[in-house]
């Protein structure tokens, strides 16, 4: 045995029965180094900033024997943690060398500090384009001009940082990130085994608003629509009948309480007819829970059962309101037409609208069809009408040929051989006059200020019968529409566009009654009384005949008159019935003297 050896072994067994401090736990039996590491903090980076303001600590001493031992320090990641992490040597102690040396698949290594991208000084440069589960070592040597006789305490300091996961990194995730740091003790080149020592250390992301994964109720969107590509709620509606197709969507928007996307959370979803599912339909039933994806669509699906669907949508933290939609049966079991527009004109014209329903008067949204009893007026004869669910009602176009008049009903099938349902026959107006004059009313002869006024222009052929709709390039001379007061606040803006496009009102809004295509105009009337006087004249759309000035003279009730006269009414009135009063006491008068006669 050398007497180098022996020096070690004496060393270490006094270095023991003095009862130096040493945290980790040293097997009884061995022979060489007792490592201690101390001063283990854990780091606390944001998601951005991963520097020395947020690194944590590790050290460690060492008792060495002999000026060819070393100790080893190495950080790697434990299970769940693919994100690698660095050591930088801070400071050492009777040291007389440090190697750091990089595994084979670190490249340069790589920090963010307030956003921007950081060399961390010391490291090695490798190659590879990886940072997953990249451990970093260094090797630290005694200092023979230190200690006596190659005996004697070494020490080194780290600073803990999380490795960013590229070279342009986006920011990491809050969560907590768990690694090991292990301390080797090689005694003359050969590790001491039982002498390791393992510690834990964490680096820990916190939670903020704008990166915690838990849903705000105020932040988070549901909605109900035909497609994926809306934004709002829609009425949907459709066919009962099992399909792989979906007649809906629910899109699903979560937000956490800072109103980013970071919120994840499972999504259940359950309705009282049909099914719900993923948008491929791979996954379907009454009641999901689905897994959350950024704006996730939820498919809405026939299962063969009609009616209303009362569908709810819940996550751990997140109820939103429920939505509706309806499925229809197979076949209408009835049809109700009306005329929506009351002047077609050549070619193709939406005029009938129909309300269809099934056996559990449910409305019907398959396909319907048009036929029409002249096809010399109106050639129609099986075209398809188009659902609107936005009005509830089908909406079927009719083709005009020639002017006149024909009786057309909607039915469930393309001919009327194979039709089971049909509508009432609905009389529809064919016309292919030319403009010949216009006509300018007031929807009333009388308003009290301020009150809103329908302004109506209807555009006559020969006849005096309004012809169909169509836009105009001319219909008004430059100038447009006038008044000889100041319109209301809240009126029309396109009162002096001279080329207006006519329709019928009932067309595109069910509320309203009208049927012939007219240009109407909203208006709000002055607050002082008087004469609220339209003036127009005809432009080049009409024939020199048709291009005259028009006026529609409307009144508006002078407050304070009204209550003016309504005073000088109650005043007359009391005024006759002191004068009957009087005369009644005279009349009884007369008669107690008769009677005293």
């Amino acid at each position: 045995m050398s007497t180098k050896t022996n020096f070690k072994r004496i060393a270490l067994v006094a270095v023991a029965a003095l009862g130096l401090g040493v945290l980790s736990s040293v097997p009884s039996n061995a022979a060489f180094s007792a490592i201690s590491v101390s001063a283990v903090t854990n780091a606390t980076p944001t998601a951005s900033v991963q520097d020395s303001t947020t690194a944590g600590t590790v050290s460690f001493t060492a008792l060495s024997g002999g000026t060819t031992d070393r100790v080893e320090v190495q950080i790697v990641p434990k299970i769940g943690t693919t994100l690698g992490a660095n050591l930088t040597l801070v400071d050492t102690a009777n040291v007389s060398t440090w190697v750091d040396t990089d595994t084979p698949l670190l490249t340069e290594s790589i920090v963010r500090q307030n956003g921007t991208n950081l060399l961390k000084t010391g490291f090695l440069t490798d190659s590879a384009t990886t940072y997953a589960g990249i451990t970093k070592q260094f090797t630290v040597g005694i200092d023979t001009n230190l200690v006596t006789n190659g005996v004697g305490y070494i020490g080194a300091s780290f600073r803990f940082q999380l490795d960013s996961a590229s070279t342009t990194p986006s920011g990491l995730a809050a969560g907590t990130y768990n690694y090991s740091v292990i301390f080797r003790y090689y005694d003359s080149g050969t590790l001491v085994a039982a002498n390791t020592v393992t510690k834990d250390i964490t680096a820990t992301i916190a939670t903020t608003t704008t990166t915690t994964t838990v849903a705000s109720a105020v932040n988070s969107q549901l909605w109900l629509a035909t497609t994926t590509a809306a934004s709002a709620d829609e009425a949907v509606l459709g066919s009962s009948a099992a399909s792989a197709t979906p007649i809906g969507y629910l899109t699903v928007k979560l937000r956490n309480s800072g109103n980013t996307n970071s919120a994840s959370e499972s999504v259940t979803v359950t309705t009282t007819i049909g099914q719900v599912g993923n948008a491929a339909g791979t996954i379907k039933g009454r009641s999901l829970t689905l897994a959350y994806s950024t704006d996730m669509s939820i498919g809405l699906y026939g299962d063969g059962t009609a009616g209303s669907a009362l569908i709810t949508v819940t996550t751990p933290s997140v109820t939103f309101a429920s939505k509706t939609a309806t499925f229809y049966g197979a076949a209408p079991a009835t049809i109700v037409a009306s005329l929506i527009n009351s002047a077609a004109g050549a070619g193709s014209t939406t005029a009938i609208a129909a309300v269809a329903k099934d056996a559990s008067g449910v409305v019907y949204g398959g396909t319907l069809y048009v036929h029409s009893g002249t096809v010399a007026t109106a050639s129609n004869a099986g075209t398809s009408c188009s659902y609107v669910a936005a009005r509830a009602r089908h909406e079927c176009a009719i083709t005009g040929v020639a002017s006149g008049t024909t009786a057309i009903t909607i039915r469930d099938a393309a001919t009327v051989a194979a039709s089971t349902v049909a509508s009432n026959a609905v009389t529809a107006t064919v016309t292919t006059a030319a403009p010949a004059s216009m006509s300018i009313a007031w929807d009333k002869a009388s308003y009290a200020p301020g009150e809103k006024a329908t302004l109506t222009v209807t555009v006559l052929d020969t006849a005096g019968k309004p012809v169909s709709a169509r836009a105009y390039t001319n219909l008004y001379l430059t100038g447009g529409i006038t008044f000889n007061q100041a319109v209301g606040n809240g009126s029309a803006s396109d009162y002096t566009t001279v080329s207006p496009t006519t329709a019928a009102p009932n067309l595109a809004d069910p509320t309203k009654t009208g049927t012939v295509p007219v240009k109407t105009y909203t208006t709000y009337m002055p607050m002082a009384g008087g004469s609220m006087v339209a003036t127009v004249t005809g432009g080049s759309d009409l024939p020199t005949a048709g291009q005259v000035k028009l006026t529609a003279t409307a009144t508006v009730t002078d407050s304070g008159a009204a209550a003016l006269a309504a005073v000088n009414a109650l005043a007359t009135t009391v005024a006759s019935l002191k004068t009957l009063i009087t005369t009644l006491t005279n009349l009884v008068l007369k008669i107690q003297k008769k009677v005293k006669a």
